[in-house]
């Protein structure tokens, strides 16, 4: 599936902050570059467009202007934001937004419902968990419609994401009646021996502007079925979307009459984040964002004993043997590397060509690049919205010209379009492996693409960089995919063979490894890390053997 925000997160950028012990100070004052564009709007710096979505906002529960916090009732201390349409760059509503405080009011409503939702029986927390998943698809599409205006992917995607929320919830329905430990054999008679599992606390999210919807949705499925509150700072860019997934939750909690803390929101900024990262009541903190950031992020929750789950960079290849089905290839790529505009944390940003291969697959990518029309997400034959602000187009454009710099040739794309919107054109290029602009994903599509001549060599080059999140092999031979797959292989988190980086599925882990943080989310045994996991011994015999044969008498 997805991917996650690197260039622009949910708290500002700390580029400038070295130091692991300046991080409450950096957190607590640095201010994103998307933060102040939506705080243009308050001096009339921007056109209001928000008339034409009232009807939208209206089917979601909500208005022109929103309250942004919700533990049980709905508030904020903190400023009005708005949210800007990245098609057009006009206001599309306003969001007033929490503060510390009103952080700690909603921990506090939380550790009042806390053990009741602890005692609850693990599949009535799925059933509720399954109502969730009705609400969610009821409004569906307006959430998705939502999701493109916002956040600026096409429909199609937009959609797609809602639909993932919902599919995780029908995975957490099903863990909801699995949950388990093992039962383990005792060495001593008369004693039995089995792990248990139980909730571990209050799960914080704070989740990224690229999927502000599906991203909560892994965490806060798995997380109440496992027998946990939630509280969610979703990014500043994206709060539209956050209140309307918490109203969604808060009709199913009411008719439950179930509290509304459970799923807690705080819409917010860096003070609310940092709030949050040192909080010792969030007992785990889900961040995703960049690397730079989750950094600082996890020393500030281990400084405390907490526990950190991150979802950070990636810098993905695909690797194209010489013996694959190159239009699959082709149409794979096209769509890692272009979809969402470039901006999922698993987007393809390398790729790597057999040399006897190279040059046919370049003429054929570009080809298949040209015929991807860039304009409106919501139109229907729209393959590639538009970038979420106009920072992001700025860093299109310091990469194109790091490119040149560095020795690279731009083979498509490479400019920035004229108009309102903040679109620019899938870019291909070619540059050495080495290249300082290849080891960092820039967070826009831009494809950089190198020559090979052995599986080795090609092995070599993904690894090389810090990051690990995603990568991918084309090819038809079984030797190649058990290399590729094996120990000396890729080193990421998602190893695929014949699909793209991209598009993963709920039921497998998610998430990667060196940089990328290490952090598992969504499928697989990812539900462990939201419960503490406890070896119970029970001792039935009447005597009392020890252990390694120990005699203490």
């Amino acid at each position: 599936m997805l991917g996650r925000s690197v260039s622009r997160t949910v708290l500002p950028t700390l580029a400038r902050r070295s130091s692991a012990l300046q991080t409450t100070r950096a957190l607590a004052t640095a201010r994103s570059d998307e933060a102040k564009a939506l705080n243009q709007a308050q001096s009339g710096k921007l056109d209001d467009e928000s008339h034409l979505h009232k009807d939208l906002l209206k089917s979601l529960g909500m208005g022109v202007e929103n309250e942004g916090v919700y533990h049980g009732r709905w508030g904020g201390e903190g400023e009005m934001i708005y949210s800007i349409n990245p098609a057009t760059n006009k206001i599309i509503a306003g969001v007033k937004t929490g503060t510390p405080k009103d952080l700690n009011r909603a921990l506090e409503a939380i550790e009042k419902v806390k053990p009741m939702w602890r005692e609850m029986p693990a599949p009535k927390r799925g059933e509720i968990v399954r109502q969730m998943r009705e609400e969610l698809d009821a409004h569906k599409v307006a959430l998705g419609k939502l999701v493109s205006i916002e956040m600026g992917k096409i429909a199609a995607e937009g959609l797609g994401e809602v639909q993932e929320y919902i599919d995780v919830c029908d995975y957490a329905v099903g863990l909801s009646r699995q949950i388990g430990g093992q039962v383990l054999p005792s060495e001593r008679p008369g004693h039995f021996m089995k792990e248990m599992w139980n909730p571990l606390g209050t799960v914080g999210v704070i989740s990224a502007f690229n999927f502000p919807v599906a991203v909560y949705g892994w965490n806060s499925a798995i997380s109440l079925v496992c027998g946990n509150p939630v509280v969610w700072k979703g990014a500043p860019t994206t709060s539209l979307c956050s209140v309307a997934v918490t109203k969604i939750l808060e009709r199913v909690l009411e008719r439950n009459n179930l509290p509304g803390a459970l799923c807690s929101l705080v819409s917010g900024g860096a003070d609310v984040g940092k709030a949050m990262a040192e909080d010792r009541r969030v007992d785990l903190l889900s961040f995703t964002g960049s690397t730079e950031i989750g950094r600082k992020v996890a020393l500030t929750v281990q400084e405390r004993f907490g526990r950190p789950l991150l979802e950070l960079g990636g810098n993905n290849a695909i690797i194209v043997m010489d013996d694959a089905d190159i239009e699959l290839a082709v149409r794979s790529v096209l769509f890692a590397a272009v979809g969402t505009a470039g901006q999922r944390c698993t987007t393809t940003r390398r790729l790597f060509l057999h040399e006897k291969i190279h040059d046919d697959f370049i003429v054929r990518l570009k080809k298949a690049y040209a015929q991807v029309r860039i304009g409106d997400p919501l139109e229907s034959s729209t393959l590639c919205g538009p970038l979420h602000t106009k920072h992001a187009v700025k860093l299109f454009e310091d990469g194109i010209k790091a490119i040149k710099e560095q020795g690279g040739k731009i083979l498509h794309g490479g400019s920035v379009l004229p108009g309102a919107g903040n679109f620019v054109e899938p870019t291909i290029t070619a540059i050495s492996p080495d290249a300082a602009v290849v080891q960092n994903e820039i967070f826009v599509p831009i494809l950089h693409t190198f020559k090979f001549a052995t599986l080795e060599e090609a092995i070599k080059y993904n690894n090389s960089v810090k990051q690990g999140l995603s990568s991918s092999i084309f090819t038809g031979n079984l030797s190649n995919v058990f290399k590729w797959t094996g120990p000396n292989g890729s080193d990421c988190g998602i190893v695929n063979v014949n699909i793209p980086t991209n598009g993963a599925e709920i039921g497998g882990a998610f998430g990667g490894e060196k940089e990328t943080g290490g952090g598992r989310e969504s499928g697989s045994d990812s539900w462990k890390q939201y419960m503490r996991r406890q070896t119970c011994t029970v001792n039935y015999s009447g005597a009392l053997p020890l252990a390694q044969g120990i005699k203490f008498a």
